[in-house]
């Protein structure tokens, strides 16, 4: 018996009301901590931040936000850390962000520029890059092959029973599956049943081409409306069934584990873990695809169970002008957010100019990154 589908639990994190000063204070706390990755004290703040307060003024502010969840003390004589409440209300605030640092605005424009849509697998380069400049491991998560458009769709037999599907899509993704068909048609209905599709793939989706050969097949009789439904029968079942490990990209596993939480073994273990339950992944990018915008998801609303401290940065790109999947990042949950929101929301945007085919410019203008929130 088939396991139901993976239903993800989100835990919605409480906001608390905040104090302007208290504000203030945990901004500081958090910015500091993702610098540096050590507790934060009160004298450290009140150097480095020129916050105008007293040292035992400070004092009770941190114990305050720590009662109100947003900071927590790993040791009675150490500074304070963030939560996942704490990291929650920092992002929320980050409504005015950096812009993409120059070079990586550079190297994202030089490696998109050389890759050629239906040739070079956009999305697993896309990945690359993003691992590469963030320091993080990369998720990118394949369009449906519904809503992409297709280059090419060939059927090779196996046996009397079984044919191979071949789907090649414009981003440069190969698909193959073995399909069970009823009755295996001869070499000259195969060219023929080839030769329909490729007529009707010029620019559409796999949706498309079914609407297109529907309707073809209505104003048809005859031979071509026999050759028409096995084509439909054949791309039906090549496309059935649920997601597969295939569709979603990992990359940069090696560069996260370089990062300094990772001299903890078991830390490491739980997101070897994480990184096997691929359908988990997946359903982690569905949701960023039916949020749009940016979206940041942060330890429980990750709801990845091996790995408590994880933070996950991810956006929308587009094909053919619908939203196809997303692409983002995942670490620790000590990320400089301000940074790396802008920098996955620009490469979602040119990961979707290249799938698209439009030329992209040393002055495109940064995408708008939309509201930055947790499911």
């Amino acid at each position: 018996m088939p396991s139901a589908p993976f239903q993800p639990t989100v835990v919605p994190l409480r906001r608390p009301e905040l104090s302007y000063r208290a504000r203030r204070i945990l901004y500081a706390v958090v910015s500091e901590y993702i610098a540096t990755g050590e507790p934060v004290g009160s004298r450290r703040l009140s150097k480095r931040y020129g916050i105008n307060l007293s040292p035992a003024t400070i004092r009770n502010e941190l114990a305050d936000l720590e009662e109100a969840g947003c900071l927590a003390q790993p040791h009675h004589s150490a500074g304070r850390v963030p939560t996942e409440v704490g990291f929650r209300v920092f992002i929320d605030a980050l409504s005015q962000m950096r812009e993409v640092a120059a070079e990586d605005r550079a190297a994202i424009l030089a490696r998109m520029r050389q890759l050629r849509p239906g040739v070079d697998d956009v999305l697993r380069e896309a990945g690359r890059l993003l691992a590469s400049l963030t320091g993080a491991a990369a998720l990118v998560s394949r369009p449906r092959t519904e809503v992409e458009q297709v280059t090419q769709i060939r059927f090779m037999p196996l046996s009397e029973k079984q044919v191979l599907a071949v789907i090649v899509t414009r981003s440069g993704t190969i698909q193959n599956r073995i399909v069970e068909v009823p009755e295996l048609p001869d070499s000259g209905d195969m060219e023929r049943i080839h030769n329909l599709l490729s007529s009707l793939l010029t620019e559409r989706t796999l949706r498309e081409v079914r609407e297109e050969l529907a309707r073809a097949m209505a104003d048809e009789r005859g031979a071509y409306d026999r050759l028409g439904r096995r084509a439909k029968q054949m791309l039906d079942a090549a496309t059935a069934g649920p997601a597969r490990e295939e569709d979603v990209i990992i990359e940069g596993q090696g560069v996260l584990f370089d990062r300094p939480e990772f001299a903890d073994a078991e830390k490491i273990r739980g997101f070897l873990r994480a990184f096997e339950e691929k359908e988990k992944l997946l359903d982690l990018l569905d949701r960023t695809l039916a949020a749009g915008g940016v979206q940041v998801l942060l330890g429980s609303e990750a709801n990845i169970v091996d790995v408590p401290d994880v933070g996950v940065i991810s956006a929308n790109y587009r094909a053919g002008g619908v939203r196809a999947g997303s692409l983002g990042i995942i670490g620790p949950t000590r990320m400089d957010y301000a940074k790396l929101m802008p920098l996955v929301s620009f490469a979602a945007q040119i990961t979707t100019d290249v799938l698209n085919g439009d030329s992209l410019r040393d002055d495109d203008d940064e995408p708008p990154l939309g509201e930055a929130s947790g499911a």
